[in-house]
């Protein structure tokens, strides 16, 4: 599989003095139909990692590619067309119906002030039956569960027609049952080819289904390779300050047990 997105070297930081960088010399790469998942804890700058990638905010020093090209040689138009971004915590004020939030995502293939044709809402009737929201269609946004709209965000995304998706923290605030269908359609995406980058809190949901994974800590990536090289006892501690054991069902699966009586958080 080809390199789709690669960052080499990419710093970034809100000072105007750039004194304080948010991260500092990270570099990866993920190939076409792959899940690649960004950890760390609040405040090490996952998100605005995520919007670096996305053109949102402009790194200071490095370079990104997608698709071999220089992320700041694309049109706006183009990154809109190339890449999906779904950030965390977004809510809508209006009681839009959900197909009408859906088929918002295919203004990069509009002109100015056009309306969507029957075919833009072909894709966007295709994108909800894709991550199972077809029955919502009707529904305003404000009425429906977490991971529903979780999972319409994730449609309007798809009716870009992007070759890669940005998730920003895709299961936070949901229960079980609705984690799981986001990490199924997460699964589903990429074994369609699409690139998937995710920032999340849990590696449990790294062993399910990312293909490469990376921790984020102290300005820093701490770690790159599979879920099974990254994330271990020792990293864990190391990045959440609670001692964690890692168990497998010696077929497939891992999962993480924190050990609340043996926290070596401070106090």
């Amino acid at each position: 599989m080809s390199i789709r997105i690669q960052a080499d070297n990419i710093s970034f930081s809100y000072s105007q003095d750039r004194a304080i960088p948010v991260f500092r010399n990270v570099s990866f790469s993920v190939r076409s139909g792959e899940v690649f998942c960004l950890l760390g804890p609040n405040g090490t700058g996952k998100s605005t990692l995520l919007k670096c990638l996305d053109g949102v905010l402009r790194i200071q020093h490095g370079r990104i590619t997608v698709g071999g090209k220089d992320l700041f040689d694309y049109r706006v138009s183009e990154i809109a067309r190339t890449i999906g971004y779904v950030p965390q915590g977004l809510m809508s004020a209006f009681p839009f119906r959900i197909k009408d939030i859906v088929v918002m995502g295919r203004a990069p293939h509009l002109s100015v002030l056009a309306s969507p044709s029957r075919h833009d809402m072909e894709i966007a009737y295709r994108a909800m039956e894709r991550v199972g929201v077809i029955h919502l269609a009707e529904r305003s946004c404000i009425s429906v569960s977490g991971g529903e709209w979780q999972l319409a965000l994730i449609a309007r995304a798809l009716v870009q027609e992007p070759e890669m998706l940005l998730l920003d923290e895709p299961t936070s605030h949901l229960d079980m049952g609705n984690q799981m269908r986001i990490l199924h359609v997460i699964k589903e995406l990429a074994n369609g080819g699409i690139t998937v980058i995710m920032a999340s809190h849990f590696p449990d949901h790294a062993f399910l289904v990312a293909d490469s994974a990376a921790i984020l800590n102290g300005g820093t990536l701490r770690g790159i390779g599979t879920p099974d090289e990254v994330i271990t006892e020792e990293s864990m501690r190391e990045t959440y300050g609670v001692n964690v054991k890692i168990v497998s069902d010696g077929v497939s699966r891992k999962v993480c047990f924190p050990e609340l009586r043996h926290s070596v958080l401070p106090g």
